[in-house]
């Protein structure tokens, strides 16, 4: 698995391209930034429950593809805030993405909103932002509780086109009902890499999904070996190498 990913990601940054399977959420994207800029609204984008982990930052791969998309059309988009220690980290990061697009005056911090650290009370809020600001496209990616039914039903009550992609699996079933679309699992890993132009995050996905493939390939391979252990009249020297 390792050597899977690192032969990979070394491709990558000798610049071969590595297939990653297109998803149709992915797609959705652009046009739902299309539709914001037809309307003239805002973009709403929710990183979920989470903190500094592996599945925000992932997240905030994609939100930088949103905002820099975003940004070339003069549109604003709206970041609800969970965790505290995310608030910095999500300013300095649509900062960049409205500089690289070349519209650093659009930058507001106030479209950046740190509501409160109790579910309850943040999905209140998201959903009043949603009622308030009418956007145009939502956007909910990371991890969710029970909230994720209470904002993703108030998206599609004002008629907001929706993209959700979550590894909190038990979710999963809500945003597939109000959502438009919905990447599972880690499906989300997978749009962070597609999105972003790092061979680091390209390679590892492609040197995983390889690596996953021999693990399933050795599992086969070893219940067929084991099936025949069973069998009699087969070698001793045979059977204890089996066992390995």
């Amino acid at each position: 698995m390792c050597a899977s990913i690192l032969i990979r990601i070394w491709q990558a940054r000798k610049g071969k391209k590595l297939f990653i399977r297109r998803l149709p959420g992915l797609d959705a994207i652009d046009e739902a930034v299309g539709r914001a800029t037809e309307l003239g609204k805002p973009i709403l984008f929710s990183l979920g429950l989470g903190g500094l982990n592996p599945t925000t930052f992932a997240s905030m791969s994609v939100l930088r593809y949103v905002t820099t998309t975003a940004a070339k059309y003069g549109l604003r988009v709206i970041v609800p805030i969970f965790r505290p220690e995310v608030y910095p980290v999500v300013e300095d990061l649509m900062r960049e993405a409205y500089t690289v697009a070349g519209r650093p005056d659009l930058f507001s911090s106030d479209d950046i909103r740190f509501f409160s650290d109790q579910q309850s009370t943040w999905a209140s809020a998201v959903a009043g932002t949603m009622e308030r600001e009418r956007p145009a496209a939502n956007f909910f990616f990371g991890e969710y509780g029970f909230e994720s039914l209470i904002i993703a039903e108030t998206g599609r009550h004002i008629g907001a086109i929706q993209i959700a992609a979550t590894v909190s699996y038990y979710q999963i079933p809500f945003f597939i009902l109000a959502c438009d679309y919905t990447l599972m699992g880690e499906e989300l890993y997978a749009a962070s890499a597609y999105l972003s132009d790092n061979p680091v995050l390209r390679g590892s996905l492609v040197g995983q999904d390889l690596g996953k493939i021999l693990i399933t390939l050795l599992i086969v391979l070893g219940s067929i070996g084991a099936t025949f252990a069973t069998l009699k009249g087969i070698p001793n020297w045979i059977l204890e190498l089996l066992k390995y």
